[in-house]
């Protein structure tokens, strides 16, 4: 049942990339239809971040009252709106705006399914199947490149099968529950033992599942008695190391480039010297395909190896991949597209192992219960927010200090990502969500936390 549940909630993910991706597609055939401005292209193109600032906002502050179930569902409809009224677009605004509401959708999504999966599976396997939502968004990504490949000659087309994920996670999430540490929170301790146990596959009677809820229960009370859900508690001693971990890693993630690389990638390719348009379509989705694979190695090591080392090695590796590129493309090399190729491989291989899902699963750790919603929603603006700097960015830095420039910064962060790594992230493999908030409350430095002894 943890499997379903974290492929249902895996859903927002396949939608938040495929509404990412296919922009990548489309612009040829917009440039063509509405004659659109660089201006244009670039407000189309990062509508997507921006409404998605104001969507993590709102999922902040509405995880608590309204539940993580509902606000999925909430969001579910606005993707099959958002969807639909891209495809029937007349105008350059009017898409403009259809992909402010994706955009908006996605925040939602994107910080509450990640808690939906945390709060709901065994803490053993908790990295791992928080990862898959990880996975859904490359799955998503490469999804939009094919669609963008297979109806070529049909942007609207191509905005329309978004519906389809949207109606599919509207349809999972009327099936299930909401998590048991929400039905705990807001009193309904029978509910919550039911969904338990259901997740866990064993009866209401079990003790192991008992003794859960039993913790899940009184960590629930101790935060609703102190009444420390309020913002200033989340800037406090207790929550600021989480908050400082969130944000900071989100902010790594997205200065290291990542979204320059997929929404721009054939401008990519043909910057670095591919001037054929289906080889850059070609070597687009053979990045795409790079994505998914790695996506599932990081998968199978984040539970092995743990969070800190996983970001230690995708660190390292990002740096020296685009350290490459940038030196290639620095020394005019005749080999730049070759190049170039080889180190997007690497840079996507490490990015999609570790920097890419580590994020999101850390998000959905770290934070103590009575602030998850807020700190999640401060976690997620650092992260639309600086992918919109980056997206929005990329084309007047090319013009300004040239590829070679540009993947030299995104180098830099990750070097200073080994650094952060160092000094913040704590070890929350394998460790009860209670526990990280037991230590959290002990004023010990975060970074010191580790799995017991025999965990």
């Amino acid at each position: 049942m943890i499997y379903v549940v974290a492929a249902i909630a895996g859903i927002a993910g396949l939608l938040f990339g495929f509404d990412e991706g296919v922009i990548a597609g489309a612009l040829g055939l917009l440039r063509a239809q509405f004659g659109i401005t660089p201006l244009d292209e670039g407000l189309i193109t990062s509508a997507v971040p921006f409404g998605a600032l104001f969507g993590a906002i709102l999922a902040g502050w509405l995880a608590k009252p309204a539940g993580r179930r509902s606000l999925l569902l909430f969001a579910a409809v606005l993707f099959v709106a958002g969807a639909l009224f891209a495809a029937l677009a007349h105008a350059a605004w009017v898409l403009g705006i259809a992909r402010l509401v994706l955009g908006f959708a996605i925040g939602i999504a994107a910080m509450i399914a990640p808690l939906y999966i945390s709060e709901s599976v065994p803490a053993a396997r908790r990295g791992m199947l928080v990862s898959i939502y990880q996975l859904a968004i490359t799955l998503g990504i490469l999804g939009a490149y094919l669609v963008g490949y297979a109806f070529s000659e049909s942007w609207r087309t191509m905005f329309a099968v978004g519906m389809i994920p949207g109606l599919a996670l509207f349809v999972g999430m009327m099936f299930m529950s909401d998590t048991p540490r929400w039905l705990a929170m807001r009193g309904r301790r029978d509910e919550a033992l039911a969904t338990l146990a259901k997740v866990r596959g064993v009866p209401k009677t079990d003790p192991a599942a008992s003794a859960e809820l039993a913790e899940i229960v009184r960590t629930a009370a101790t935060d609703s008695r102190d009444d420390k859900g309020k913002l200033a508690e989340l800037f406090g001693p207790v929550a600021r190391p989480a908050l400082i971990v969130g944000m900071g890693l989100f902010l790594l993630q997205q200065l290291s480039g990542i979204n320059a690389v997929i929404y721009y990638a054939p401008t990519v390719f043909q910057l670095a010297g591919f001037d054929s348009a289906e080889i850059q379509i070609l070597a687009t989705a053979g990045i795409g395909v790079v994505n998914v694979l790695m996506t599932l190695v990081g998968m199978a090591l984040i539970d092995r190896i743990g969070r800190r080392r996983l970001l230690y090695i995708g660190f390292a590796g990002a740096a020296f991949s685009l350290g490459v590129i940038a030196i290639a493309a620095a020394s005019g090399s005749p080999d730049l597209g070759i190049l170039a190729l080889i180190g997007l491989v690497l840079y996507i291989a490490s990015f999609a192992a570790s920097i890419g899902p580590l994020p999101w699963v850390m998000m959905s750790e770290i934070f103590p219960l009575n602030v998850r919603g807020p700190g999640m929603s401060f976690a997620s603006l650092a992260n639309w927010g600086f992918n919109f700097v980056v997206v929005f960015s990329f084309p007047v830095l090319v013009a300004d200090i040239g590829l070679a420039g540009v993947f030299g910064i995104y180098a830099v962060v990750c070097v200073a990502g080994l650094v952060f790594t160092r000094l913040y992230v704590p070890e929350t493999n394998g460790v009860p969500l209670e526990d990280i908030e037991r230590h959290l409350q002990s004023g010990r430095p975060f970074r010191d936390l580790a799995p017991a002894a025999g965990r």
